[in-house]
């Protein structure tokens, strides 16, 4: 079944508009409230945190009325990165974690994701029930069985305390020089304490939020701060996360981005060499073909599944694997964490760096990153799966792939987040992996306006 509000990654939007209102969000609480009512519990514990965004002062506030009128009791963390409430949801018994934010997105939008009492992204059915309950007249609980509010004051120190204890006892980065690109976002306050409390030298970057300049020209969407920074330091490397934290983008000792196909090929490689691998890697169709022959170079099975970490964790889980990720800096590591945290994974690449005593720059260089372009095209209003599906945009793909020989990829993936058709095309000849995207593009461009 579809779904009217609930999307790849929650519910997300402009603030002030459609389900971001006031309104929406006071029903959306007591909607969620109620759900977990019906199914046992007198009093459902929820967790609430936020990232650093003006709106999340009245979206927490509408959503903390919505879920006491429905007689669910309130927990809420403040500023948070979506996988301290996660972890901290499961840490005190919580039946439902709620986080505030639009991820990477920029101020005005705002979203609601919601995570199970284990931690973990809650399945369609719940999202369904509580879609359900949005249609239905909202009616108080009896004023003795309203939900109470209180505050988890020592939510910052519980969650440094998680972070460090994910890299092996006794862990220290003494003589290691970081920077820490907090995006102006959730990990303004942890990500740098977690670092220099195991020893490193931080210098921190876009760790001062106003409510407005979350992800503005900072974080892991934006790394070119970063990189100044990394070369103007001399630091070892850069860590930027996204402004809920769930992300990280790193840069080496040499400036180079280092994204996540590169951050799990580090990562694999170095357990793999330990025996710590246990299976092979899930990564999605837009990780980098470069990724998948470097797998294959070292004998590691990878597996590709559709765009969104929701997606990476149900394979790992499935096949009992405990590594994957996406290129944009979402990467999970299982025995570490239920949910993908851009801090804890950052700190297990700075342990392998730490450890090994190589650099970031030589850890990552036997991934070679293949040429790859992408041009989101806007869908105009039509059915963008049913022109992706169409007799002409796919035999465009199948010139393309002829041209391509077998060295490279082309993916057509609706946006689950934009009006837009994602077009990209991965090869080993930059000018013409440039070219073949720009030709496809113009096709699929031309489908979407017939469709309209």
């Amino acid at each position: 079944m579809s779904m009217n509000y609930f999307g790849t990654d929650g519910i997300r939007g402009r603030m002030g508009e459609g389900a971001m209102s006031a309104e929406f969000l006071l029903r959306l609480g007591w909607a969620i409230g109620s759900e977990l009512r019906s199914r046992g519990a007198e009093h459902p514990v929820v967790v609430i945190g936020k990232d650093t965004r003006l709106s999340g002062y009245l979206c927490e506030s509408a959503l903390e009325a919505g879920l006491a009128a429905a007689g669910a009791n309130v927990v809420l963390l403040g500023p948070m990165p979506t996988p301290a409430v996660a972890h901290l949801t499961r840490n005190i018994g919580g039946a439902l974690g709620v986080v505030i934010s639009a991820s990477h997105n920029p101020f005005y939008d705002n979203g609601v994701k919601l995570f199970s009492s284990q931690g973990e992204k809650v399945d369609d059915g719940l999202q369904l029930a509580i879609e359900a309950r949005l249609e239905q007249p909202m009616a108080h609980v009896a004023p003795e069985k309203l939900g109470r509010a209180s505050r988890l004051d020592d939510a910052v120190g519980r969650y440094i305390e998680y972070c460090k204890a994910t890299v092996p006892y006794g862990t220290r980065f003494e003589g290691l020089k970081v920077v820490v690109d907090c995006a102006n976002g959730a990990t303004y306050r942890i990500a740098p304490a977690v670092f220099r409390e195991l020893g490193a030298t931080v210098i921190s970057i876009h760790d001062r939020p106003d409510g407005l300049n979350i992800n503005a020209a900072c974080g892991s969407t934006h790394p070119q701060s970063l990189i100044t920074a990394v070369r103007e330091h001399q630091a070892d490397l850069g860590l930027a996360f996204d402004g809920d934290g769930d992300r990280v983008i790193m840069v080496s000792d040499q400036g180079e981005l280092i994204n996540g196909d590169r951050i799990l090929y580090v990562l694999a490689k170095a357990r793999q060499a330990n025996g710590g691998l246990e299976g092979g890697v899930v990564g999605t169709i837009m990780s980098n073909f470069g990724l998948e022959q470097a797998f294959a170079a070292l004998g590691v099975a990878f597996e590709r599944v559709p765009v969104g970490d929701r997606h990476v964790h149900e394979r790992l889980v499935e096949r009992g694997w405990l590594l994957g990720g996406e290129a944009s800096g979402h990467i999970l590591c299982l025995d570490r964490s239920s949910t993908g945290c851009g801090i804890v994974s950052g700190l297990q690449v700075v342990e392998v760096v730490a450890r090994s005593g190589r650099p970031l720059s030589a850890l990552a260089a036997g991934m070679q990153v293949c040429p790859q372009h992408m041009i989101n095209v806007p869908t105009a209003g039509g059915a963008p799966h049913e022109v992706v599906a169409s007799a002409v945009v796919s035999n465009a793909v199948a010139e393309a792939e002829h041209h391509l020989a077998g060295a490279g990829r082309v993916v057509l993936r609706p946006s689950g987040t934009e009006p837009v058709i994602r077009v990209m095309v991965e090869g080993e000849d930059a000018e013409q992996v440039k070219q073949l995207t720009a030709s496809l593009a113009a096709v699929v461009e031309a489908a979407c306006a017939s469709a309209v």
